[in-house]
C-alpha cells in the first residue's frame, strides 16, 4: 500500500554534490588503478604525475604570471582543476565525505548552483590565499581549500541562526577552530606542509561569498546601502 504522503527517513543528497564526489573519486579511482597496471597499459603509472604536472596550482607559474601581465588558459585552469586531482586516495576519501556532509547542508540552504559557486571560487580564494601570503615550495593539489569553503558557509548558516534567537553568534566558529586546532596539532607531531593557509582562505572566501548567494542576500545588502 502506497502512501502520497510519504518521507524518506534520510533526504536524498542533491544532485550536484553526487556529481561533485563521483567526479573527484572517479578521477582518483583512475590514478590508483592505473598505478597498480589494472587500466590503461604501462603509461598508466604516470598518470597522477602528468595530472599534478598540468592541472595542480602552481606558485611559481601564478608568479610568472604575474609578473609577466601574460594569463594563458592552461594556467589560469589550474585554479579551478587542482581540487580534482587528489595527492592520495586517502585525501580523495576525506574531501568526498566532507563535500557530502557540508554540500548536502549547503545546497539545501542556497541552493544548487549557489553551493556549487562556492565550491569552485572557495578554491580560487584558497589558492590565491596560498601563493600571496606565502612563498610555497611545493604546488596545491587536493579538495581542501574549497570543502573549507562549504565549511565557511555553513558557518554562516549557523551565525546567521545564532542572530536570529539572540544566541552568542561565536559559537557558529566552533567547527573551524577545532578542525584548525586539529592540523596544527597534526603539523606539530608529524610535521606537515602550509596547506592550512590555503585551506583558510577557502573558509574565508565561503563566509564571505555566503553574504551574496544565501537566498535575499544580494537584496539585503541593496536595501542596506541604499539606508546608509
Amino acid at each position: 500500500m502506497s502512501s502520497e504522503h510519504y518521507t524518506p527517513a534520510v533526504n536524498p543528497l542533491p544532485p550536484v554534490v553526487v556529481a561533485l564526489c563521483v567526479f573527484i573519486m572517479g578521477v582518483e579511482l583512475a590514478f590508483t588503478l592505473g598505478t597498480r597496471g589494472i587500466i590503461g597499459g604501462p603509461t598508466a603509472v604516470g598518470w597522477r604525475l602528468d595530472a599534478l604536472q598540468h592541472y595542480s596550482f602552481s606558485p611559481d607559474i601564478f608568479d610568472w604570471m604575474v609578473e609577466n601581465g601574460r594569463w594563458p588558459f592552461e594556467h589560469l585552469i589550474r585554479f579551478v582543476t587542482y581540487p580534482f586531482v587528489s595527492g592520495t586516495f586517502t585525501q580523495a576519501i576525506f574531501v568526498c565525505v566532507f563535500v557530502l556532509a557540508m554540500g548536502k547542508m549547503v545546497a539545501e540552504v542556497f541552493g544548487s548552483v549557489q553551493m556549487l559557486v562556492i565550491f569552485v571560487l572557495s578554491g580560487v580564494g584558497g589558492a590565491l590565499a596560498y601563493a600571496l601570503l606565502l612563498d610555497p615550495r611545493f604546488p596545491l593539489v587536493g579538495g581542501f581549500p574549497p570543502v573549507y569553503g562549504l565549511i565557511g558557509a555553513f558557518t554562516w548558516i549557523l551565525w546567521r541562526k545564532l542572530s536570529l534567537v539572540g544566541a552568542n553568534q561565536s559559537r557558529a566558529f566552533s567547527l573551524i577552530a577545532v578542525l584548525m586546532g586539529i592540523q596544527l596539532l597534526f603539523g606539530l607531531l608529524f610535521g606537515g606542509t602550509l596547506d592550512w593557509v590555503a585551506d583558510l582562505g577557502g573558509f574565508a572566501t565561503g563566509f564571505a561569498l555566503s553574504f551574496l548567494v544565501a537566498p535575499g542576500g544580494w537584496a539585503r545588502i541593496v536595501g542596506r546601502i541604499r539606508r546608509d
